[in-house]
């Protein structure tokens, strides 16, 4: 008996230390897959606030930029006329197809050009007149919580089979969308639909071969969203964004004087070649 008892408690003993290793990579699986979670959270909010700031930095400063392009094009063919000379003449011949209006550019701009040219808000901020304030697409901190809780509840990666994936992939399509236009109301509604819908399957045991796949399969991921990461801060906007990540309004402000001054300039120039 008592041979028995031992042989068996060395079984066990063995097949315990034998399971070990594979528990372990269960537990680094899991905790790669909520760090490529959290990460992948992090990357989705930066580029929404990218959006976001570009969009605000082309309503409000695209006009100002449009009158530079203008009125450098305007001094660079008046300066061709007076010279008569070829090279000034290809410069402003440069200069004027960098103003000619790309195709779509008034749709991109939701119809603001008037038939001068010019912008409402570039007519407006040039004459010291009310600007209409741009259109500002920001998460609140609900909306933030919200998606971050779905996020992390309803990720494709946490899906143990393929269907259980296809269906989160969807679902975390819609949480996306609803995120990036800051819809409170609707990631709630997305919220409840999710605490009502089927319970994540418990994932089953897995192989040493699978579990190293999966971490491979996971640090790759990580790989890609750092290059993706890596082009939205080094992009001209992920770069001005990080200059005043907490006040990108103020950012927006000082660049605004900064080519009101240009534009000033640029008439006075203007002026004095017509004059």
């Amino acid at each position: 008996m008592t041979s028995s008892g031992s042989d068996g408690e060395a079984q066990a003993a063995a097949e315990g230390g034998a399971a070990r290793p594979e528990e372990r990579l269960e537990r680094a699986v899991r905790a790669a897959e909520q760090a490529l979670i959290e990460y992948e959270i992090a990357v989705e909010t930066f580029r929404v606030e990218v959006e976001n700031f570009s969009r605000l930095h082309h309503q409000k400063l695209g006009p100002m930029y449009t009158r530079l392009d203008e009125l450098d094009a305007r001094i660079a063919e008046v300066t061709a006329d007076r010279t008569g000379d070829p090279e000034d003449r290809r410069k402003a011949d440069e200069a004027r197809a960098r103003v000619m209006p790309m195709p779509g550019v008034e749709e991109l701009f939701n119809g603001w050009m008037d038939g001068d040219g010019l912008f409402p808000e570039a007519v407006a901020m040039l004459t010291d007149q009310p600007v209409r304030p741009p259109q500002r697409v920001r998460p609140s901190d609900e909306a933030r919580k919200l998606y971050r809780d779905l996020a992390r509840k309803a990720h494709p990666d946490l899906a143990p089979d393929e269907s259980e994936r296809q269906r989160r992939e969807e679902f975390i399509t819609r949480v996306n969308a609803a995120y990036a236009r800051g819809d409170e109301a609707l990631l709630r509604e997305l919220a409840e639909e999710w605490a009502k819908g089927p319970a994540p399957k418990e994932r089953g045991p897995s192989h040493s071969e699978e579990l190293y796949a999966r971490l491979e399969w996971l640090s790759q991921r990580k790989e890609l969203l750092t290059l993706v990461a890596k082009e939205m801060e080094e992009s001209a906007i992920g770069s001005m964004l990080r200059l005043a990540p907490d006040d990108p309004d103020r950012l927006l402000e000082e660049i605004a004087e900064q080519l009101l001054a240009q534009v000033a300039k640029r008439e006075e120039e203007l002026a004095a070649l017509l004059g």
